[in-house]
């Protein structure tokens, strides 16, 4: 047997497609090129004759930034550019769409080369939101830019209303660090636990100030369960700092 005919022999089965795409709303015309959303290059390497997702990625990427900008120029328009450029990189990052991936169960589809699999390529959030893209991109190529944009708004959109509300504090983590820090307490520590299932998983996190517990928080990934606890610590230590008064002077040794 030749060694491209024992690769071919090896490789599983290309997993139905159907019920992702009944998960991402959208009846494909052609349904192969849901399919070729799902190859990753460490599968075409072992299947040959094969095309990878990475021109999908591509282009799903850019319909992406396009559908994000315009739902955040519409839906807050209150908000100047800067703050526009932040929210949309609040959702338009490797993390957050590995979370919208993990939504749609799209890492049971991929497929993957043996190594990559069995290193535990459907988890990893690189992966899974360059798979995501690539499935936005299969969408507009197959239904067009209203099929593409409904997509965003109905999985991406959410996740803008929970951004929005901390864009005037966004990094609660350096700004209770400082605080800390002028009190005189060393640097924060953080206890992060989990709990459900991965395509929804939930995180809660503790803040640990001089080895004291402040604040917890929970969120869709350790980042912003991470950064919720940290705004509720700083707001705990703010308190107390104001209630004890200024910290006095060291006392003069020559008196």
């Amino acid at each position: 047997m030749s060694s491209s005919a024992a690769r071919r022999r090896a490789t599983a089965p290309a997993p139905d497609p159907t019920p992702l795409a009944d998960r991402v709303g959208h009846r494909f015309a052609d349904p192969a090129v849901l399919r070729r959303a799902m190859a990753h290059r460490s599968w075409v390497a072992e299947t040959p004759g094969a095309e990878s997702n990475e021109r999908l990625e591509f282009l799903g990427d850019a319909v992406l930034g396009w559908v994000v900008a315009d739902l955040v120029y519409h839906r807050f328009a209150d908000l100047p550019e800067g703050a526009l450029t932040d929210l949309r990189k609040s959702v338009v990052n490797a993390n957050a769409l590995a979370e919208v991936a993990a939504e749609l169960d799209i890492g049971a589809h991929v497929l993957l080369g043996k190594g990559e699999d069995a290193a535990g390529g459907r988890e990893k959030p690189s992966i899974l939101s360059d798979a995501f893209e690539a499935v936005l991109g299969a969408v507009y190529v197959d239904g067009g830019p209203r099929a593409a944009y409904d997509l965003v708004e109905r999985f991406v959109g959410p996740r803008l209303l929970d951004a929005v509300d901390t864009l005037d504090q966004l990094d609660h983590k350096s700004r209770l660090q400082e605080l800390a820090v002028r009190l005189g307490l060393g640097a924060p520590e953080y206890h992060v636990t989990s709990e459900g299932p991965d395509h929804a998983k939930r995180f809660r996190a503790h803040a640990l100030v001089d080895g004291r517990r402040c604040g917890e928080g929970d969120g869709r990934s350790k980042k912003t369960a991470e950064q919720a606890a940290a705004a509720a610590a700083w707001r705990t230590l703010d308190a107390e700092a104001d209630r004890a008064g200024p910290v006095p002077p060291p006392a003069d040794p020559a008196d």
